[in-house]
């Protein structure tokens, strides 16, 4: 047996329509799973959807604001009423286009960054756990910036450091049933990474060949993998971890 098979399971992707999410939904569909893409933009995930579609594999695409608790309710039960189950969930949905020192930053600002990388996260794992039955697996996907000082960013690295916290201690109290790890990912140029960096692919490029020990930029393939691992059997003895994956950095 090909103990990456996903075969037969079901996974929700937020945050699907571009980047890394895209390349997390495309992985797990290419692993064999039903996937159902989730980002507020129709038109975005429903090309990702078209996408996996064109490849044969199966994929449902469904608008979702992940800051409202009935329209994750109402994402869980679409991809059990259409595909027979939930079995995967994958937290990508975030990032931060403001940039603002702490003792600087508005309430509405620090307010809206935790909403959006944190408490949904939070609301989303539970409502996914409710739905899985043993074997489940959620993937937090969190970032560097949650183990460092960011100036200008603390509030999206606070609330990055929140979900590695969430990831080990939602890995306690699931478990045995269900298992919660998370993806740190490096260096890619998304457009989430580019607009809080203020930078462009060209620079990125140029720092990752000095900085990266691995020299390059990573790609939302690189993170799609490492989900197709943390989904999948061959990843069944893992839960409570975040993997950084970042060329060495």
């Amino acid at each position: 047996m090909n103990p990456f098979d996903l075969t037969g399971k079901v996974a929700v992707v937020t945050g699907g329509g571009q980047g890394i999410g895209e390349g997390i939904a495309k992985s797990l569909s290419a692993a064999g799973a039903s996937v159902v893409v989730a980002a507020r933009h129709q038109d975005r995930i429903d090309r990702v959807a078209a996408d996996i579609a064109a490849t044969g594999g199966r994929a449902l695409a469904v608008a979702t604001d992940v800051t409202d608790r009935a329209a994750l309710i109402a994402l869980a039960d679409a991809a059990i009423d259409t595909f027979g189950g939930l079995h995967v969930w994958v937290n990508n949905a975030g990032g931060s286009p403001v940039r603002s020192p702490l003792a600087e930053i508005s309430e509405e600002d620090w307010d809206a960054c935790l909403a959006l990388n944190l408490t949904s996260v939070w609301r989303a794992s539970v409502i996914a756990a409710e739905r899985m039955g043993e074997g489940g697996s959620i993937i937090n996907i969190s970032s560097p910036a949650g183990d460092r000082g960011v100036p200008g960013s603390g509030h999206y690295a606070a609330a990055k450091a929140g979900v590695n916290s969430l990831t080990k201690t939602l890995s306690l109290e699931l478990a045995p049933t269900v298992r919660v790890n998370g993806i740190s990912p490096g260096y890619v140029p998304t457009e989430v990474m580019m607009t809080a960096l203020d930078t462009d692919e060209a620079a990125l490029e140029v720092m990752a060949t000095k900085r990266v020990p691995l020299q390059r930029l990573g790609t939302p393939d690189d993170m799609g993998s490492t989900a197709v691992y943390l989904a999948s059997g061959a990843g069944g003895w893992v839960t409570g971890q975040t993997i950084i994956v970042a060329g060495g950095l």
